[in-house]
């Protein structure tokens, strides 16, 4: 069940708890046209326009509107418009300027229409209201009045609930000026309970000026109209709705929803429309939509880049609580039509009655239900191609036959409605490939990220770049069997390889398929990539330990690694540093905001990408090896990675702990700290004897080492497990610690040259934060024992 579902039924039972099972449910979203009004905008009118279609799916009397303020002042230059022009116009209501260009009436109506076209060819037919109308019609007297009577009450609600204090010559009402024409500078000072008195304030606003003129008028059909904050309730009233949504800005406590509901109960003596908890902002590349400014993509502008229907299914997709930021350069929009092919081929496979049992099936239901309600023009009936949106790009780059291709991939001839879709989605392509393909500046200006291949990451793109160089045959299923040969025959993992591929060409750990990205760059320009990269680290690699950051650890009586471990597992590296007269205290602010700020970094990381990680891999290899289950215990790294993949949060610790934390995150190497004054030297790193043990951080109850495992051994005992996987309760670092004791572990495909970098980092940081001097550093290798 997707979220405009759940939202309905909860409508549907609070009904039916109610007794008002027979009343019309008026569903209703509205807008000031003060310009070019935003793609940000259309969220409102898809969420209402769901919650609609789904009342009526469910027998359920309802209507839809979409208000139009156009009775609102004129309060901001929109960039685009020249100034000299209409700066004359600011205060004055929308609905009383004149339209920017011929076929509209004014300038509300104008932009109104324009935002109107573009909805409508989302499959969004509201009826439209607009504002004026309502009080010029007279439907708002009679609460205009009410208001005006009740202003002390009004005045109360706005300090209580709105935190705002209104002069005690304050009333409710701003009427258009009889010889300016503006609203927007217009008070009302005296209420005889027929006519308002009023003053057109030369400096009342500072964007726009008044005339100065005084004078009386009464409130009715359309002389004025209400401030916003009572405005809204009253169009609740007169019109009759009752469920009306709004986007968070509006929902805080004390905002204009609050206001209105209290207005609602208290003087209007009606219940505030349901506003199903208000929907997260939509914006484009993080910044939320401002109509009048000219910021970001108007609707208009955004309904060229994607067809009507792909554009209502991203809107649908998104639960209406999650923040919706769409980029549409890039990868963004290849993403988005995979995503919404898998959900038309659920509709597919519901229509064929392919839905499996159980969980999948659900799921799958799921995404045929977003695919139902995304639609814009009838769903097709039967099965039918959904030609690939990253290959039609790749097609148009190469000057391919586009229609032969997928003929070919269906292997019969495409029929006529495969043809039209063909040809709509090949526009859209052109369009993205001209404008989108390539990721804007911000994305060209990060700095490349340093990693380091691993030995299987390296034999996999020098075979992958010496079969490219053999074949003349570009075309993608060619490319899908050379990467799926290679893969098969030298046993590699896929996720470790394409890990490498991805960072080299993209640099990213994730990316489009490989065949399609071999093609996007262009197989020439990706062979020489990979040879550069694979050149530049073959020449690191040859330099040895001329360039290495700490000196190799001589002191025996300090650390040394187990002569039998060394010898089974000669690759495992530890970096050793002792810090002393630190402080140990709750994170600062900062380091709370550093760590949020990375959280944050990581809005795309999942567990499959975590899983390719080469350092995630060596951890797991070694667990495997020594008979842990790395499913059930994490290597520490990994499990806090994993834990913002899956959005749980972290757990602050102290300042020590999570600086040091931030550093594990940051390199995916594992790192412990001890208690540097419970430690009996020397320390060892060794397997386990027969019935050793350990009392873990969080245990009532000791646990017993397997003799495989390998840990950190004092005099006393272990105080870690499985490599820094977790410490021992004696040796933890508390607020009374005043020296720590640092081990950064390496093994495999993690070698010097990261537990270095990490060891650096670690004491940076714990340094920055707990303060403190580094008494001693060094490097113990298993391959020099």
């Amino acid at each position: 069940m997707i979220w405009v579902d759940r939202a309905v039924k909860k409508i549907k039972d609070e009904g039916a708890r109610s007794e008002q099972t027979k009343r019309v449910e008026w569903v209703d979203d509205m807008k000031t046209p003060s310009g070019r009004i935003h793609v940000g905008s259309l969220r409102g009118v898809v969420v209402h326009d769901l919650i609609y279609k789904v009342l009526v799916e469910n027998k359920i009397h309802a209507k839809f509107s979409y208000v139009f303020n156009d009775f609102d002042a004129m309060d901001g230059l929109p960039a685009y418009l020249d100034k000299q022009k209409w700066e004359k116009y600011m205060g004055v209501p929308l609905f009383k300027i004149p339209s920017p260009e011929t076929g509209a009436d004014n300038f509300a109506q104008f932009y109104a229409k324009e935002f109107i076209d573009v909805f409508s060819s989302m499959n969004c037919h509201p009826q439209i209201i607009w504002s004026h109308e309502l009080y010029e019609s007279g439907k708002m007297n009679d609460i205009i009045k009410l208001l005006l009577n009740e202003t002390e009450k009004i005045r109360y609600i706005y300090k209580t609930v709105a935190k705002a204090e209104q002069p005690a010559n304050w009333f409710p009402y701003n009427p258009v000026c009889e010889k300016c024409g503006k609203i927007g500078t217009t008070s009302v000072f005296k209420w005889d309970g027929e006519y308002v008195y009023y003053r057109c304030q030369q400096h009342m606003v500072k964007w726009a000026e008044g005339c100065s003129h005084e004078g009386k008028i009464e409130p009715v059909n359309g002389n004025g109209k209400l401030p916003w904050r009572l405005d809204w309730p009253a169009h609740w009233k007169v019109i009759g709705v009752t469920i009306e949504s709004s986007g968070k800005d509006h929902m805080s406590s004390g905002g204009s929803y609050d206001m209105a509901s209290h207005i609602c109960r208290n003087i209007l003596k009606i219940e505030p429309p349901d506003s199903l908890g208000g929907y997260e902002w939509f914006t484009i590349g993080g910044k939320k939509m401002s109509s009048s400014k000219g910021i970001g993509t108007s609707a208009k502008e955004a309904s060229r880049i994607l067809p009507p229907e792909v554009f209502r299914f991203l809107l649908v997709r998104t639960p209406i609580t999650t923040h919706l930021d769409f980029d549409p350069y890039g990868e963004t929009i290849p993403r988005l039509f995979d995503d919404y092919d898998r959900c038309l081929n659920s509709y597919f496979d519901k229509l064929e009655n392919k839905i499996p049992q159980g969980k999948p099936g659900e799921v799958l239901l799921d995404f045929a239900r977003i695919a139902e309600l995304s639609v814009v023009r009838s769903l097709p009936q039967k099965r039918m191609l959904l030609p690939r949106f990253r290959s039609l790009v790749n097609l148009i780059k190469n000057n391919s036959n586009i229609e032969k291709y997928f003929t070919n991939q269906k292997k019969s001839e495409l029929t006529d409605e495969e043809k039209k879709f063909l040809d709509e989605r090949t526009k859209y392509a052109k369009i993205y490939l001209e404008n989108y393909s390539q990721t804007d500046n911000r994305s060209n200006n990060q700095k490349p990220v340093k990693f380091h291949l691993t030995s299987n990451q390296r034999n996999f793109l020098q075979q992958l770049v010496e079969e490219l160089k053999k074949t003349s045959d570009y075309a993608s299923e060619n490319l899908q069997q050379i990467i799926y040969r290679l893969i098969k025959n030298h046993n590699f993992k896929p996720k470790e390889v394409f890990s490498g591929f991805y960072r080299i060409l993209i640099n990213q750990d994730y990316g489009p398929k490989a065949d399609d990205l071999l093609l996007k760059i262009g197989i020439k320009q990706a062979i020489d990539q990979i040879k550069n990269t694979l050149a530049k680290q073959n020449e690191a690699v040859n330099k040895n330990d001329h360039n290495n950051i700490f000196s190799d650890l001589q002191n025996n009586n300090i650390f040394t690694i187990d002569r039998q471990l060394a010898k089974k597992y000669p690759s495992i590296t530890v970096g050793i540093a002792i810090i002393k007269k630190v402080s140990i205290s709750p994170a600062s602010i900062e380091l709370k905001n550093r760590i949020d700020q990375f959280i944050n970094e990581q809005t795309n990381l999942t567990n499959d990408i975590i899983s390719s990680y080469p350092e995630a891999l060596s951890y797991r290899k070694l667990y495997k090896e020594t008979g842990i289950d790395w499913h059930s215990r994490r290597p520490s790294p990994e499990a806090l990675l994993r834990r913002i993949a899956t959005k749980k949060g972290l757990y602050s610790v102290n300042n020590c702990v999570d600086a040091y934390n931030l550093v594990v995150m940051r390199n995916k190497v594992s790192v412990g700290a001890f208690d540097l004054d419970k430690i009996i030297f020397p320390t060892i790193l060794r397997f386990p004897k027969k019935d050793e043990e350990i009392l873990l951080l969080g245990d009532k109850e000791p646990t017993k080492y397997k003799e495989t495992e390998i840990a950190y051994f004092d005099q006393k005992g272990g105080y870690n497990i499985d490599f820094n996987y977790r410490d021992s309760q004696l040796t933890a670092i508390s607020n009374e610690t005043k020296n720590v004791l640092l081990n950064v572990d390496g093994v495999y495909e993690i070698g010097r040259n990261l537990v270095e970098k990490t060891l650096k980092e670690s004491i940076e940081e714990i340094i920055k934060y707990c303060g403190g001097t580094l008494e001693l550093t060094g490097i113990a290798t298993a391959d020099k024992l």
